[in-house]
């Protein structure tokens, strides 16, 4: 099956999951901070988050990632001379690839969480911090489950946006099923075989999604159209 190069796209397809889940793990943590930081009482604090969202939404995918390999490398490779460290730093493409899809998805992410805690009453909090809660107690017991249900649809659109993404990450080196799609292809001279079946198993991965998170929306909104009806 596709002249002997099947297994390798399929290992590199495992890769590609890898990357995607790793990555939307990280941007969560960052979406979560981000949409604490845009919505805080303390003015640099919601503008730190406003400026982060609003630059990395603003730069093309491509040249963060190009930018932040390629440049960060260069940073880290000046800095460790002078710490005493002289050896050559090479970033792996693998954990440059999550930093900065992490990073980019944050940014979106934080906008999709910002908007779901503002979807939630306010007299939800307050109820919480009248029974004696504290503030934390408050936040992942009454805020946190009641977002995950506003944020499901955005976070769907951003999952599947960051595993088409996954296929950039190939141009820094990362050995996915893009890049060994690419390798098949120049050595076989098919690039329209390989290419339709990276295609193909990319369209798997989000269809599944798709239907996986639909499922967790259901489940989230359970007794909630009841009892608005």
């Amino acid at each position: 099956m596709l002249n002997g190069y099947g297994s390798t796209i399929v290992d590199g397809a495992w890769l590609t999951l890898l990357l995607a889940l790793t990555s939307m793990a990280v941007a969560i943590l960052l979406g979560l901070l981000g949409a604490a930081f845009r919505l805080s009482p303390i003015k640099w604090l919601a503008l730190l988050g406003d400026a982060y969202a609003t630059v990395i939404r603003g730069i093309p995918d491509l040249v963060l990632i190009l930018l932040i390999f390629y440049g960060g490398q260069d940073i880290v490779n000046r800095v460790a001379p002078m710490l005493g460290y002289e050896d050559y730093i090479e970033i792996d493409a693998f954990a440059a690839g999550v930093g900065t899809l992490g990073f980019i998805f944050g940014a979106y992410l934080s906008e999709t969480f910002r908007g779901a805690f503002m979807a939630i009453p306010k007299g939800q909090g307050e109820a919480g911090a009248a029974y004696g809660m504290s503030g934390v107690q408050v936040f992942f017991r009454i805020l946190v489950p009641q977002m995950i249900r506003f944020a499901i649809p955005g976070f769907t659109n951003n999952w599947l946006v960051l595993t088409k993404a996954t296929a950039l990450i190939s141009v820094v080196g990362l050995q996915d099923m893009m890049f060994k799609a690419k390798s098949a292809a120049d050595a076989t001279r098919e690039p329209f075989t390989f290419y339709l079946a990276v295609a193909a198993l990319y369209l798997v991965l989000t269809s599944v999604s798709l239907l996986a998170l639909r499922f967790l929306e259901k489940r989230y909104s359970v007794g909630v159209k009841a009892a608005e009806l």
